[in-house]
């Protein structure tokens, strides 16, 4: 009433004209609160709106998935060999909707042994980056999961994961994470995956992959090559985005560049205590941008890694019944068998090498035309006169107020690094 009673007395005044800043006062912060809710209102709308919304044409935009850690698991033509010579592998096809490009003439290799030497030094944490942060620690009855975080001083944030499945051997994981075809049967993020282009000699592929985004965001498209390299009974996994001028980008889905999730796979001791090796240790080591703010990827890593985590596991374990019932593998999993055989001497000697200028990089760089995710497209005024408005209205309580500017101050804080 206090409110309303001072409203009045602003019109009821001598000189409207002069009422004018004050009236801007009252009546801009309910339109901010406005917007606010229909945002809020929008982003978390109920499952028959979507349906709903799926009856008309509605043109999407490139807000961000708070689910989209869950790629975590994820070239060769001319592919250098282990002992450095280069070999021609022409293109194949897997199955018959796979297609076959030429690589524009380029002789070129996807991945090659300085992506085995990056991801050996990662294994080992002499990489040379930041000290790894701890964010958690959970188990099943057939799995342990352990997960750590590092924010470079440039690029997005990498994450680092120690996950050991009971009963598992790592060719049966290394064959689960290679198979695009029963990849699209749980992973229901998945919509598409195709093989580009393949090398039968040493295993190196190039796929496609169109992950979905949730809510009213545009999907994504990753162009992925990948290849694997044994060394000792472990298996050196690596998959990264790569460019492929040949096939053209689109609007929708948005092209993800910056992409690497890589992992080695090894048995370990079971945790049951019996001296058997019968349990498989997986380290992935991820990151990847997808042209979303940082601040809110890593808000949705940290809601979706641990539910992430146990659907690979129950993936996994579907597929392992499936292998041991007698189902054929399908042709990507075939691949996984053909890769490249490291000495362990030549592992070790990787593993210690200084970095230097021929080490591959993992991703290209950002130019100064390319776009660069960053909070700073949330109007900060927005933000904080929405939570204002919003927490003046709902009469909870000091905690529910608390909780609204805390969340409204993260937002605005987009794009500074915590």
């Amino acid at each position: 009433m206090a409110i309303i009673g001072a409203l009045l007395s602003i019109i009821q005044g001598p000189n409207l004209w002069n009422a004018l800043p004050d009236l801007m006062v009252f009546v801009a912060p309910l339109w901010v609160a406005v917007l606010f809710g229909v945002l809020v209102g929008w982003v978390w709308r109920p499952t028959w709106a979507n349906s709903a919304l799926n009856n008309f044409t509605i043109p999407a935009t490139n807000y961000p998935s708070f689910d989209s850690l869950k790629s975590q698991l994820p070239s060769c033509f001319f592919s250098v060999s282990d002992n450095g010579s280069v070999e021609d592998c022409s293109s194949g096809s897997s199955g018959s909707d796979s297609r076959l490009s030429k690589l524009d003439g380029e002789n070129k290799s996807f991945v090659g042994e300085g992506d085995l030497k990056h991801l050996g030094k990662l294994v080992v944490e002499k990489d040379g980056g930041p000290a790894w942060v701890k964010m958690m620690d959970r188990s099943t009855n057939n799995m342990s999961y352990q997960a750590w975080k590092r924010e470079p001083e440039t690029g997005p944030p990498q994450y680092r994961s120690r996950t050991v499945y009971e009963d598992m051997s790592p060719e049966m994981m290394r064959d689960f994470f290679w198979d695009d075809e029963f990849r699209l049967k749980w992973d229901d993020m998945l919509l598409e995956a195709e093989t580009i282009e393949e090398c039968p000699k040493d295993g190196t592929m190039v796929v496609k992959w169109v992950r979905k985004f949730p809510f009213f965001c545009s999907d994504r498209e990753y162009i992925i090559g990948r290849r694997i390299w044994e060394s000792g009974k472990t298996y050196f996994c690596v998959t990264k985005g790569v460019q492929y001028p040949s096939i053209p980008r689109r609007t929708k889905p948005r092209r993800v560049d910056l992409y690497y999730s890589s992992w080695s796979i090894r048995a370990v001791e079971s945790r049951k205590g019996d001296g058997q090796m019968n349990a498989c240790e997986v380290l992935l080591f991820h990151h990847e941008d997808m042209g979303i703010p940082w601040e809110v990827a890593k808000l949705g890593v940290r809601q979706g890694m641990w539910g992430a985590v146990k659907k690979i596991d129950r993936g996994l374990r579907w597929y392992q019944k499936e292998i041991e019932s007698g189902t054929p593998l399908t042709h990507c999993a075939y691949m996984a068998h053909i890769y490249s055989k490291v000495s362990t001497k030549r592992m070790k000697y990787l593993e210690n090498a200084s970095n230097d200028s021929q080490e591959i990089e993992t991703s290209e760089p950002t130019t100064a035309n390319d776009e660069k995710p960053s909070g700073k497209n949330v109007p900060k005024l927005l933000v904080v006169g929405g939570a204002i408005a919003l927490a003046c209205t709902i009469d909870r309580g000091l905690l529910t107020k608390a909780v609204i500017f805390g969340v409204a101050r993260r937002f605005a804080k987009m794009g500074r690094r915590l």
